[in-house]
């Protein structure tokens, strides 16, 4: 199986290695319950999921989600493993040139040192750290724009949060004709340079990385996972009940009622 359906969005079914091989060129988006929630209320987060080539199983409870609708996917691929999986598969590959957009000031610059040292070449060739809001400024993305066509890069690394990070991706992919790998990675650069500490590999296996991370940034995570992520579980229940509806199938029904009133 090849596609896995959870709620309204197919996650390719790969293995780590198998997506490796196969990634030549698209835009990789790393979906987990967070995202699954915001896809049902965001018509542009919907469209600009539309957009990616590969969506690829960032989360234990997606894979639990996955077994329990009888469709298992084969592994969880986060964008924290993912990045480090993809510079280290592409060492010796000079065509594979990156440019990290995101975190805050420095902070990919950082990145950039650490990773081009274990690399051992300068696999990561520039990078940039946009100002808050800066997606809102279309001045600063088209500034951004220049210097991601300007700094010879053949891979854009973007960072900034979903669904933002996605979104940009969508709208501006068109004018970066010169790179041919798009992954939308949320927190790696933070990871990348030890800004932002990473849940052990036990923890993140069992699921619940999700509580690492509030501990760490309880001011910034408590509402998503303790209320706007909650009612993942309740719509799990009602695919598995084959009682559930996206916003556009409900859409739809709703205006086939109205037709079939007349």
């Amino acid at each position: 199986m090849n596609k896995v359906k959870i709620l309204n969005l197919e996650i390719d079914n790969l293995s780590k290695a198998e997506f490796l091989n196969n990634l030549n060129s698209g835009i990789v988006f790393t979906p987990n319950v967070d995202h699954l929630i915001k896809l049902q209320k965001d018509p542009d987060f919907v469209q600009a999921y539309s957009a990616s080539n590969y969506k690829l199983c960032d989360s234990q409870i997606l894979l639990y989600a996955s077994k329990f609708l009888g469709t298992p996917i084969k592994e969880k691929i986060s964008g924290s493993d993912l990045l480090p999986a993809f510079y280290y598969h592409h060492r010796h590959n000079d065509n594979i040139k990156i440019f990290l957009l995101g975190a805050a000031e420095g902070v990919a610059r950082t990145a950039q040192k650490k990773i081009n040292k274990k690399i051992g070449r300068d696999i990561v060739i520039d990078t940039y750290s946009p100002p808050f809001g800066f997606e809102k400024d279309e001045a600063e993305c088209h500034r951004i724009v220049d210097m991601v066509n300007n700094s010879g890069a053949s891979v854009l690394v973007i960072g900034v949060g979903a669904p933002k990070q996605e979104k940009w991706l969508c709208k501006y992919k068109d004018m970066l004709p010169n790179i041919h790998i798009f992954m939308a990675l949320g927190a790696t650069i933070d990871f990348e340079a030890d800004n932002v500490r990473r849940a052990p590999k036990w923890i993140s296996k069992i699921g619940i990385e999700w509580l690492f991370r509030l501990l760490c940034e309880p001011k910034r995570l408590w509402k998503r996972y303790l209320v706007e992520d909650l009612p993942f579980f309740v719509l799990i229940l009602k695919q598995k009940l084959n009682l559930y509806m996206s916003k556009d199938e409900k859409d739809k029904n709703h205006t086939w009622q109205i037709i079939d009133r007349f």
